[in-house]
């Protein structure tokens, strides 16, 4: 058997490894109705998420009726935060094939990891509560290295390759945060077409497009050979 071209793999969370679309729009329906304001639509928070909690409620604001004053907000990042942390995992899965895919990514002895724009302390705790937690060998929140350095810059990408020791990597994506993170950190970069993209996948600048996580081994093997 050929050799696996990447011996580092590492994935973006919300609306790329876990579909967790049901729990963040409970979380941001709640701090909007601590404002008097109505519930957003599911399917309009796809589009909310990718740059953290705070862009997240910001973004769910001005579709609601415009900004608040930033004591106000604060108040509510507070709320979302807590009622979020509280109800972690209600509704949160892998998407359809993530157990699968990550089975054989750990069978070509692939190290595996999280690099995400949630806070740290959240994505530990999902993973902890789906039992997903011995899969990744580290963890990487929005809030790791400090304020200003999570994704679009590559700071966490670099995190996640000195934490991994050598090897070739790639990193898995939904939107241009992952995208212009991996292109920043000189990584290849798969989109997945099924996550919260803020722009058509197609345009995200993506090495590879996937439909599906059964597409991953095999698109990782066709980037590592080009």
């Amino acid at each position: 058997m050929t050799a696996f071209p990447f011996q580092i793999v590492g994935f973006d969370l919300d609306g790329t490894l876990l579909d967790s679309l049901g729990d963040l729009a409970h979380a941001v329906n709640h701090a909007l109705s601590l404002e008097g304001r109505q519930a957003v639509p599911v399917s309009d928070v796809r589009g909310f998420v990718g740059g953290g909690a705070r862009k997240m409620l910001a973004n769910a604001m001005v579709a609601t009726g415009g900004a608040v004053d930033d004591v106000r907000f604060e108040e509510l990042h507070d709320a979302l935060l807590t009622h979020y942390e509280a109800n972690i995992a209600v509704e949160t899965r892998l998407f359809p094939g993530g157990e699968a895919m990550l089975d054989a990514l750990a069978a070509r002895g692939v190290k595996i990891a999280v690099v995400t724009n949630k806070l740290e302390r959240f994505a530990v705790k999902i993973f902890a509560e789906l039992g997903l937690s011995e899969r990744f060998y580290t963890v990487i929140g929005g809030d790791t290295l400090g304020p200003g350095r999570a994704k679009p810059k590559p700071d966490l990408l670099h995190l996640m390759l000195e934490r991994g020791g050598e090897g070739r990597a790639a990193y898995v994506g939904d939107t241009t945060y992952d995208t212009r993170a991996a292109a920043a950190a000189d990584l290849p970069c798969v989109a997945v077409s099924f996550g919260f993209s803020d722009r058509p996948v197609g345009e995200l600048g993506a090495a590879a497009v996937i439909d599906h996580f059964d597409e991953l081994v095999p698109a990782l093997e066709r980037l590592g050979a080009a």
